[in-house]
Formats: C-alpha cells, sequence, structure tokens
C-alpha cells in the first residue's frame, strides 16, 4: 500500500469535516455569535484573562494539545497493524475528537473561562465538581510526569536537541516582551524568529560534541530540570512565554508536517507492516487497548482542559472557536496519521519491522517508539535533500518543543485546579500562584522518579492513555448535560461519550489488576488506578443520572 496515497485520503477527510460538520456544530448546536461576550474581554487581567488575535491563539491551542502523545501512541498502536490505528485517528479526530475539543471550549466561553470541572459543579452537582477535579489533578499529574520523562529520553537520544529548544525560549521570550511590551506586530519578528531556530538546529550536534557535561546527564536529571523549569513557566504571564513559543511552535509544526507531507509524497514509500495483526506475541488485546493506546490522536481529555483551563481565557471573539478549537484537533489528528505512517512506511523491509515490532517486549522501550517516529520521518524528509542527520535532529526538536509546550501547559492547569480546589475548601495558602504551582510540580516530580527505579516514563503510559480517555468521556458528560438543560440535541457528544467511556472503564479495570499483581513495584499506581477508577464511574453515574432527568432551562445561557 502506497503510504502518499493514504496520506492524501486523511487529509481529504479531515477537509471535508471541518467545511461541513464543525460548521454545523457551530451554527445549529453552539450558535456561536461575533458579538457575544467573551471572558478575555470582561475578565482581562493580563496573566491568564488575555485577549488573543486568532493565529497567535491557534499556535498556543495547537501546540499544547499536539504534544509528543500523538507520536508515541499510534507509534505504538501500529503494532496490531496499520489499519486500525488508521482508521481510529481518521474518524475518532472528526467525530469523536474535534467534537470534544471544540464543545469543551465553547461551553467555558459561556461560563466565564471556567474548567470543565467547575462547570461540572454548575450544570451536575457541586459534589461532581470536587470528584472531577480530583480526576482531573490525577491526569496532569500523570501527564507532568510522562512528558517530563519523554524530553528527558530524547535529550538522551538526540542531544544535538538540546541547543536549538534553549535558543527557543530565549527567543520566545524576547518575542513576548517585543510584542506586548513595544506593541510590535508578532508576525515579522516571529519568522526572524523562527529562522534562528531553524539555524540552531544545524549547530545542535556541533554544540553536544563541545559540551559533553550536558549530553551525559541522565533521564532523571533531565526529569529534575524540566519539572523545575515548568514550575516557572507556569507562573509567568502567558504573554511572556507561553503564547509566543507556542506560536513559534506553530510555525516549526506547521513546516514539519510540511516536510514530512511533501517527503511522503516525493519518495511514495509502500507499507511494509501488516495492515492488521491482530494477535501480537505478549500484546494486550486490540480492543479495548487501541482506543487508550491512541489517545491525542483521536480523543482526548488533555485537550479538553486546554479548552478550558487557557484556551477559553485568551480567546477574543467567539466565532473564533471553530477554527481552534475543532481545527486544532484536525492538525493534531494529521500528526497522529503521519506517526501511523512514518511507524511503518519508514521501515525500508518487514524484516526490519518485524524486529522492531514482533512482540509487545520488542516495541515497548518508550524510546524506541519515539526514534521509530524520528527515524522513520526523517528518511521522509530527506527524500528533499535534507542530511538525515540533520532531519532527524529537526524532527526531535519538533517532538520535544511540542511536549515542552504540554508540560508547560499542564503545569500551568495544574495550579488553576489546585486553586480552584482549595478555595471550595478554604485552604488559602494554596490559592497562592506559586504555592499551588510548587504542590503540583513536587507531586508530579515524585511520581516521575519514585516508581520503577526512577523509569516512570516507561510504565505511566497505559495509566495516562485510560485516565486521559476518562477524563474525554466525563468532558462529553459534562457538554450533553448543558445541551440537553439548553433544549439542544446531544446524540453529536453521547454517541462518543459512550463509545470512549465503555473502551476506557474495561482498558483501566485491567491496568489496574496488573499493578495489584506487580504491587511491591506498582503500589502507587495500583492505589493511584483504583482511587480514579473509583471517582469515574461515581461521577458517570451521577452525571447520568442528570442527564436522563435533564429538561431545556428556560433560563438564557450564563453570560461571559
Amino acid at each position: 500500500m502506497n503510504a502518499a496515497v493514504l496520506a492524501l485520503c486523511v487529509f481529504a477527510f479531515f477537509a471535508v469535516g471541518y467545511r461541513f460538520y464543525s460548521k454545523f456544530l457551530s451554527e445549529r448546536i453552539f450558535a456561536l455569535a461575533d458579538d457575544e461576550p467573551v471572558p478575555s474581554r470582561t475578565l482581562e487581567d493580563g496573566v491568564d484573562f488575555v485577549p488573543t488575535r486568532k493565529d497567535v491563539l491557534w499556535g498556543h491551542h495547537f501546540t499544547s494539545i499536539a504534544g509528543a502523545a500523538p507520536i508515541v501512541g499510534p507509534a505504538i498502536a501500529v503494532i496490531w497493524g496499520w489499519l486500525p490505528a488508521l482508521l481510529w485517528v481518521a474518524l475518532g479526530t472528526v467525530m469523536m475528537g474535534a467534537v470534544h475539543d471544540f464543545s469543551a471550549l465553547v461551553i467555558s466561553l459561556r461560563h466565564r473561562g471556567s474548567s470543565i470541572g467547575e462547570i461540572a459543579g454548575q450544570v451536575i452537582s457541586p459534589r461532581v465538581r470536587t470528584l472531577f477535579l480530583l480526576i482531573v489533578s490525577f491526569l496532569i499529574w500523570i501527564v507532568l510526569a510522562v512528558f517530563a520523562f519523554i524530553i528527558g529520553t530524547l535529550f538522551t537520544q538526540y542531544p544535538g536537541a538540546i541547543f536549538p529548544i534553549n535558543v527557543q525560549i530565549i527567543v520566545a521570550m524576547l518575542l513576548g516582551w517585543l510584542v506586548y511590551r513595544r506593541g510590535v506586530d508578532i508576525l515579522p519578528p516571529s519568522l526572524v524568529a523562527f529562522a534562528v531556530l531553524l539555524t540552531a538546529v544545524f549547530f545542535g550536534n556541533s554544540f553536544a560534541e563541545a559540551f559533553p557535561a550536558v549530553t551525559s546527564i541522565s533521564v532523571t536529571g533531565w526529569v529534575w530540570i524540566l519539572l523545575i523549569y515548568s514550575f516557572i513557566a507556569s507562573v509567568l504571564p502567558v504573554w511572556l512565554l507561553l503564547q509566543p513559543r507556542d506560536y513559534l511552535n506553530a510555525h516549526q509544526l506547521l513546516t514539519g508536517l510540511a516536510l514530512l507531507t511533501l517527503g511522503l509524497i516525493v519518495l511514495q514509500p509502500a507499507i511494509v507492516a501488516p495492515a492488521i495483526n491482530p494477535n501480537p506475541v505478549g500484546a494486550p488485546p486490540m480492543i479495548p487497548f487501541l482506543f487508550i493506546t491512541i489517545a491525542c490522536g483521536a480523543i482526548s481529555g488533555f485537550h479538553g482542559l486546554v479548552s478550558s483551563g487557557t484556551t477559553s481565557k485568551q480567546i477574543g471573539c467567539a466565532k473564533d472557536a471553530r477554527a481552534i478549537g475543532y481545527g486544532g484537533m484536525l492538525g493534531e489528528g494529521a500528526l497522529g496519521m503521519l506517526a501511523v505512517l512514518a511507524s511503518t512506511a519508514g521501515f525500508l523491509t518487514f524484516e526490519e519491522w518485524s524486529a522492531h515490532y514482533g512482540s509487545w517486549g520488542a516495541a515497548n522501550g518508550l524510546g524506541a517508539k519515539l526514534s521509530a517516529f524520528v527515524d522513520g520521518g526523517a528518511r521522509f524528509v530527506s527524500s528533499l535533500g535534507i542530511p538525515t542527520e540533520t532531519a532527524a535532529t529537526f524532527i526531535a526538536v519538533m517532538v520535544i518543543a511540542f511536549a515542552a509546550t504540554s508540560l508547560d501547559t499542564g503545569a500551568r492547569i495544574q495550579r488553576l485546579v489546585i486553586s480552584e480546589l482549595a478555595e471550595a475548601y478554604g485552604w488559602k495558602a494554596l490559592t497562592n500562584r506559586f504555592a499551588a504551582g510548587a504542590v503540583g510540580i513536587s507531586a508530579a516530580l515524585v511520581l516521575a522518579v519514585t516508581q520503577a527505579g526512577g523509569q516512570g516514563g516507561l510504565i505511566l503510559w497505559p495509566l495516562f492513555g485510560t485516565t486521559n480517555q476518562l477524563v474525554a468521556g466525563v468532558t462529553l458528560l459534562v457538554v450533553s448535560v448543558w445541551l440537553r438543560k439548553q433544549g439542544k440535541p446531544v446524540v453529536y457528544t453521547v454517541v462518543p461519550m459512550v463509545l470512549v467511556g465503555l473502551a476506557t472503564v474495561v482498558a483501566m479495570t485491567g491496568e489496574v489488576i496488573g499493578y495489584y499483581q506487580a504491587f511491591s513495584e506498582r503500589w502507587l499506581l495500583a492505589i493511584s488506578g483504583s482511587i480514579i477508577l473509583v471517582l469515574d464511574v461515581w461521577v458517570m453515574l451521577e452525571g447520568l443520572k442528570v442527564l436522563l432527568a435533564a429538561r431545556p432551562d428556560a433560563r438564557a445561557p450564563e453570560p461571559a
């Protein structure tokens, strides 16, 4: 099968979904209007609530959700064959993931930029609000540990990425200062900054050779450095680092996607992996584990947290939610699709692919999964005349930049969630953003460095996937209840809610049983997974009861 043909078919499907389905949701279901008030203007504070241009905010949102997860997940899932992985990415993105992200963003706009957890308390019950915020806190706790480990792993595998990543942080802060303190239009300096970043990529390996002390830092050492950095980033104003760096990352992501796609078209490689491989040695059953292994590339609860945690506080016009929420998820779906193809058509022969994916154990290393995408993608890009080593460094920088953005955004969301819980229970000390941020980062650090001898990132991925999808199911439930009370059709959110909810509850139950079977090594995961599962079932039962009993509310929607 020609990988380029498959890519073009998926891109066409995404275009049709955006043109027709997102328009239907925007106009007929949510009735977005240009003149409706938005939280960024009514609650502007210069730190979290900041009116932002659509293109700038699209860059922040896109890169915040497009971390390493839509690369790692598909790179694992192709062990069951490229066809189920590609179908789940395509159908899941258009019919489920983009609907989830878009709807979470819209109802947050309609509730003063509140998080989904806060909204759950208003539309279902105050108890559900607390339960859901606890689930979200567990998810972000895992996200911070996983993404810090992923970045640390890539830094040790591709040390040439260290220099350009640090250059990006410096130029992003300079860009933020120019735009928000000097009033400079963002596009010209961002293009210059992006050129600087691309130049830094070519010097990355030279830097690594010149400073061996930096490149000899272990994965655990990088985890410490990255989590301390993410705490600092999470308490800074969004305009100083988060927005400008995400805008630069958007340039980088679009460039990377374009290079991968063009290279794919030029090379036109055949997929050497099997279309369906239902029983790989040692692997869990494809159903339901396919649907939690590929999370962010199809549907992800973390995206709803970004939509309602940071993005809704920056939208300057309500209608921008369609391009940012639905369109941003299509961009992530494209990344997931390319990850599937790079991990299958990036190999030259079936024997080469089989050596990597012949058994679950062969493909179980996190570094191996990431290198399957980086090296396979470098093969695509090198067909354009770019040296393979430089192409691999660029793609590694792209993956690290996205993971770092999700790390920063996750740390900020965790800070906000902890503050919300603290405010509800009168813990005034934790309403301070520095205290809340420190608690969230400290907990993630403990998780990342204590489990399995400091190899927490390797064993946390399944728990991340299941918790992520459970949060997506609860988010769709909250949206469904809100729509029902508004007298709107709920089928467009209930169907994906049921599908993702059933698959992930089954998968989570299996994961928890496995943790208890190795309790001496997985005690923290066993206890955490049990708590998350109980909280999720509790929330779903209470939410479904309210959904079935809900009637249209005659009151107007709450203004922003």
